[in-house]
């Protein structure tokens, strides 16, 4: 086992994208980068507490990080960008609560697209780094519900725009990452 490092990371510039299963380490790795990284840090926070275990979850969550400042936006993603200093280091927890937070808001598979390019858009015009969690839905079992096979579908294309924006995209398994390459630099 390799003793732990508490020394600033440089981080690049721009979106990084963090993908796994449930409790794979995401959070955990981008609470753990953006600690290191000694920048000023703003997480976007887009879970609502709709039941007693997400209120949990939530409080769970909010406790294993430092007090960084937090904006709630379980819908609206461009705004909270927005409101973020231009060069903080922003953490967005995570596209998988956001998407379906949008499809039980009642938008379509279209406006979910135009909503993501519009983040995307406020992504790349931000000056510092980005860290975006997101979930990995599509190596189970197909959904039994119709809804289920949407909101599969809906993410999965999701979170290839999100790897396809980034400098970089991780995908984890048990606290571990494995770097995820453009699919046509493995063939040259």
């Amino acid at each position: 086992m390799q003793p732990e490092t508490n020394s600033d990371i440089s981080l690049p510039l721009g979106l990084i994208v963090l993908l796994g299963g449930a409790r794979s380490g995401k959070s955990s790795l981008a609470v753990e980068l953006a600690t290191q990284s000694n920048k000023s840090v703003v997480f976007i926070a887009t879970a609502q507490a709709h039941d007693e275990d997400m209120k949990n979850r939530i409080a769970r969550h909010q406790a294993e990080r430092p007090s960084w400042k937090t904006i709630e936006a379980p819908l609206d993603l461009t705004t909270a960008l927005k409101d973020c200093p231009a060069n903080s280091l922003v953490i967005i927890d995570c596209l998988t609560l956001w998407v379906s937070n949008l499809m039980l808001a009642g938008f379509s598979e279209a406006e979910i697209r135009t909503a993501n390019t519009r983040t995307l858009a406020a992504i790349d015009k931000r000056a510092g780094t980005t860290i975006a969690v997101s979930n990995e839905v599509g190596l189970g079992v197909v959904p039994e519900t119709a809804i289920g096979r949407e909101y599969r579908d809906v993410l999965g294309r999701v979170n290839q725009q999100w790897a396809r924006a980034s400098s970089r995209s991780l995908f984890l398994v048990a606290g571990r990452a494995i770097n995820l390459y453009e699919p046509k630099e493995l063939l040259k």
